[in-house]
């Protein structure tokens, strides 16, 4: 089991009460999340590069990361650690060889991508991903588009399969996220876990000595 496992926060501003998702970001930062990924597909542009923009700040000198979903430009120029890629996104073949021509580009920059089968995870490896997203593994409402969950044997078999670290998403509590680092994943990601939380710092303690 990894003994430093990555504890990923994924955002969703229509679910927060007030919808105060700076503030949702900060408290994640704040409580020790290793990475925010701000998920936000339906924000125009501008609105993006803002929310970006005061995450990347709100992060700087400590040790989180700022991943932004889909939106290779956005993560660029408002200097964030990767982009994520879900499944209407560039190709990950597509992303890794532009960057490899961008100088300017950070030199531990991340790729990463959603994944919901093994063939999906093996492609987005050999593709050039840094790490791969995987499930929903546990029954969860944001994850219903992608069907059924894939449950912690097919976790372990994609785990064990690739190289690159494999992140457990879906339906992941303070409850049942030891068992993904035990079928291999080298952490996981969620969005209520840390956003509906009154208090995330607990949330992470409580994860960190658990797991």
């Amino acid at each position: 089991m990894n003994p430093n496992p990555i504890l990923c926060y994924v955002t969703d501003r229509k679910g927060i009460a007030g919808g105060d998702l700076p503030g949702a970001i900060r408290r994640a930062i704040a409580a020790g999340v290793d990475w925010v990924q701000v998920r936000e597909k339906d924000l125009e542009a501008r609105e993006l590069v803002a929310i970006v923009r005061e995450a990347v700040a709100a992060a700087r000198g400590t040790a989180t990361c700022i991943l932004v979903n889909d939106r290779l430009d956005v993560a660029i120029t408002e200097g964030a650690a990767g982009v994520h890629l879900g499944g209407e996104s560039m190709p990950v073949k597509d992303v890794r060889e532009w960057c490899s021509r961008f100088a300017a580009l950070p030199p531990k920059f991340l790729i990463g991508a959603s994944t919901h089968s093994l063939a999906a995870a093996l492609a987005a490896e050999r593709d050039g991903a840094d790490y791969v997203f995987f499930g929903p593994v546990f029954a969860t409402p944001a994850k219903l588009q992608y069907g059924p969950p894939q449950g912690l044997a097919r976790l372990e078999e994609v785990c064990r399969s690739l190289k690159i670290p494999v992140i457990a998403i879906g339906g992941i509590t303070t409850e049942n996220a030891g068992e993904c680092l035990r079928a291999g994943a080298a952490g996981i990601a969620a969005i209520r876990l840390f956003q509906e939380s009154p208090d995330p710092a607990a949330i992470v303690r409580r994860l960190r000595a658990a797991l």
